[in-house]
């Protein structure tokens, strides 16, 4: 009897553990084994993170879609970062109801014009009432830097850093979204995408145990309890974009990576500018610090910029190089 107790036990315990595995690996999405680490003498600077965060949450507030001012002044300055960093800009305007708004595009041109083409992303705008630090001055900021250090090496595929308008409510999952008139804009140039990457809420870190937090209790058993790794996000059918941008990160840089992916129709994998690329069967992720699982000032007054962590945000754009890099 008591070996016919262990044996059920054991495949109890069996059984237990396989469901484990298939889950973790079903949400915490591909494994993704580390590529070895790529040294590009590259060197983001905290400074200068710190002083875009602080530029575009003073010199450019409010910048929510009623201040239509602010926003257009916030373009203009970005476009000058993007040309001073060598880059073609272009200003794609739009109409709607409520004004008139605008995309920033920075390119820089590859070898192979027939070669799927990699797209950094981030949106401008911020929600009413927030000065919008971490949603979404700091993956502005992310995306500047990145230009800024772009390495003078050989590459293939043709790179897009844009800087969207209209991201945040009420335009929110709309065809007014920037990204999705800039997504329809790449199908109308016949412009293939290898990968999209929406940098959202990407300056908040924490060492303190617990300073994660989770949509259900269920996924402590999958992440880490402290706050302190960026995080790709996809929906289900998004494995080879996770894979791709995942390996990226972790060949370019030290900061942690983690990876979540979901049905499309949950919700959690559709909150940023990635799902406007994939409405349109566009591969794209998402690249955060999880928002308000982590923090808590997300569309608040309290959003500014003294609560972000520069250094780490240094440490993504050295990881974001990796992706450029695998991606080449």
């Amino acid at each position: 009897m008591a070996l016919l107790w262990l044996r059920r036990s054991f495949y109890v315990f069996v059984g237990l553990l396989f469901v484990y595995a298939v889950a973790g690996m079903f949400f915490t999405g591909p494994v993704v084994v580390r590529a070895p680490s790529l040294d590009l003498e590259v060197e983001p600077s905290p400074v200068r993170l710190r002083a875009a965060v602080e530029a575009l949450c003073t010199e450019f507030a409010p910048r929510d879609w009623r201040h239509t001012r602010q926003l257009d002044a916030a373009a203009s300055w970005i476009a000058g970062h993007l040309a001073a960093s060598g880059l073609e800009v272009e200003l794609q305007e739009y109409r709607l109801d409520a004004g008139t708004f605008r995309n920033v595009i920075g390119v820089r041109r590859g070898e192979d014009p027939a070669a799927a083409a990699i797209v950094m992303g981030a949106h401008y705008d911020a929600a009413s009432g927030s000065p919008g630090a971490d949603d979404n001055a700091s993956g502005v900021a992310v995306l500047l830097e990145l230009a800024r250090t772009l390495p003078a090496v050989p590459h293939e595929r043709t790179h897009y850093f844009v800087a969207f308008a209209t991201e945040e409510p009420p335009f929110f999952g709309t065809d007014a979204m920037g990204s999705y008139l800039f997504a329809r804009k790449l199908e109308d140039d016949g412009v293939q995408v290898r990968v999209m990457v929406a940098l959202d809420l990407v300056g908040f870190y924490s060492d303190e145990l617990r300073s994660q937090r989770f949509p259900s209790p269920v996924f402590r058993l999958f992440y880490p309890w402290r706050g302190d790794f960026a995080l790709v996000v996809g929906d289900a059918r998004s494995g080879e974009a996770i894979a791709r941008v995942k390996r990226g990160l972790r060949a370019g840089g030290r900061l942690p990576i983690q990876s979540f992916r979901a049905p499309a129709r949950s919700g959690l994998v559709q909150l940023s500018d990635h799902f406007s690329f994939r409405r349109l069967g566009l591969p794209a992720v998402q690249v955060t610090d999880t928002a308000f699982m982590r923090y808590p000032y997300w569309h608040r007054p309290e959003d500014t910029p003294e609560k972000l962590d520069y250094e780490r945000m240094a440490d993504l754009v050295r990881s974001l190089h990796g992706v450029l890099w695998e991606g080449r």
